[in-house]
């Protein structure tokens, strides 16, 4: 399925002379045009300086702990922070223990009001989505980066209504076990599955767990992720909610 690959199938890259091995999950070989989306795992130590000069990067750590230096600053991560990096920024990390970080490049974007930020998702109360889902805001335009929202979403057991965006999202599934409905097709989702929701393409996700399942999502333009519509077009939201 386009819309949906998983981790497990990705080859893995060691670029020379640096401590991270890469996996590259949805870009532009995938019809993915406005992101790059890969995995990266550093080694223990300090890692090569890095510098993407026309694309933001926005990270969520996924495991491990250890320092990020951006913008002439050095900030302590750990799994769940969110992290920006605004294009022309040098950056490097210092890994304690493997750190393994989803990171998302954000082609041509928009100007950025910051050179970099980290925000701990968990510190976000959560806000209502559809179908009795929430939210919890990670990196976006109130820390510098103009180009996109993260979040992480946490859906309980069942089925939303099909619904469709008016942004582009690339997203990672956390947590928790589910199904992608979209175009007539179904794929299992389940840790390290990745998914591309281009804009205004019908879908739901599915939970089909016990528990809450948790997703990663990353789009643009920014904007709230709640803003979702039935395939009518009728708000699935009421505006005040989101």
């Amino acid at each position: 399925m386009k819309y949906c690959l998983y981790e497990r199938d990705a080859a893995t890259e060691r670029p020379p002379d640096d401590s991270v091995d890469i996996r590259r999950l949805f870009d532009e070989a995938t019809e993915c045009r406005l992101f790059s989306q890969r995995v990266l795992r550093f080694r223990p130590g300090r890692s090569r300086e890095r510098l993407v000069t026309a694309s933001d990067e926005v990270l969520f750590v996924l495991e491990g702990t250890g320092t990020v230096a951006a913008g002439g600053n050095e900030q302590p991560v750990a799994r769940g922070a969110g992290v920006f990096v605004a294009a022309g920024t040098r950056w490097a990390v210092e890994a304690d223990q493997e750190l393994v970080p989803l990171s998302v490049l954000v082609h041509e974007p928009e100007s950025a009001r910051a050179q970099a930020a980290v925000v701990d998702t968990a510190e976000d109360a959560g806000r209502a989505a559809t179908a009795g889902r929430q939210f919890r805001l990670g990196v976006g335009p109130e820390v510098g980066c103009a180009s996109v929202t993260q979040f992480v979403g946490i859906i309980p057991p069942g089925r939303a209504p099909d619904h469709f965006h008016t942004y582009d999202e690339v997203i990672y599934v956390l947590d928790g076990t589910g199904t992608l409905h979209i175009g007539g097709e179904t794929a299992p989702l389940e840790p390290t599955a990745a998914v591309h929701l281009p804009a205004r393409v019908v879908h739901s996700l599915e939970n089909t767990g016990a528990g809450d399942m948790l997703i990663l999502g990353v789009f643009r333009p920014a904007g709230s992720p709640a803003e979702a519509y039935y395939p009518d077009g009728t708000p699935a939201v009421a505006p005040e909610a989101s």
